[in-house]
């Protein structure tokens, strides 16, 4: 009988932990990242939509990428450091085929979103998990910043062909 109490006592215990870390939900930051990250979405998309299709393969110059490439790479950067941040061992970014409006927009979408879903449900704890070089927040950072640094570029691209870029919205 002693066994069978302290066998329950266990269960109640370890039951009891595994819902108080349920019950911590999602992080304070996770929704301050999506919420801003959904507003970053938002911008980079109507920054595409703003270059005309058939400026997609501009160049400032031969060294740079084309806008369309931009916008790919956007995507492509959002992919990896998410996966990352999951703690997937690949990223599901596939380059596309070619780098025109319509493909590149939903690629870029597509990336976005697929950050969002990551980053929504992490836990204080899972932000604060090591990933590589740095924790899981960390990586939130660096992909924030590499999108703007991107998009930033695009920006100054749309410029050059008298187009104003939108207003950020905060």
């Amino acid at each position: 009988m002693k066994l069978f109490v302290s066998l329950a006592l266990c269960a109640l215990v370890s039951f009891a932990a595994f819902a108080a870390d349920e019950a911590k939900g999602s992080s304070k930051y996770a929704a301050e990242f999506v919420k801003h990250w959904k507003t970053a979405k938002d911008l980079t998309l109507a920054v595409a939509d703003a270059m005309p299709p058939e400026n997609y393969d501009f160049k400032p110059n031969p060294e740079e990428m084309s806008f369309g490439e931009q916008i790919a790479h956007i995507a492509q950067g959002n992919y990896s450091y998410c996966a990352r941040m999951s703690g997937a061992t690949s990223s599901p970014f596939a380059k596309p085929a070619k780098f025109d409006k319509a493909t590149v927009m939903k690629l870029a979408g597509e990336s976005f979103d697929y950050c969002s879903e990551i980053v929504s449900p992490m836990t204080d704890d899972q932000l604060n998990q090591t990933r590589g070089q740095g924790t899981v927040r960390e990586l939130s950072m660096g992909v924030a910043t590499h999108m703007a640094h991107h998009r930033g570029q695009v920006e100054v691209y749309l410029r050059l062909k008298n187009i104003k870029p939108p207003t950020y919205k905060f």
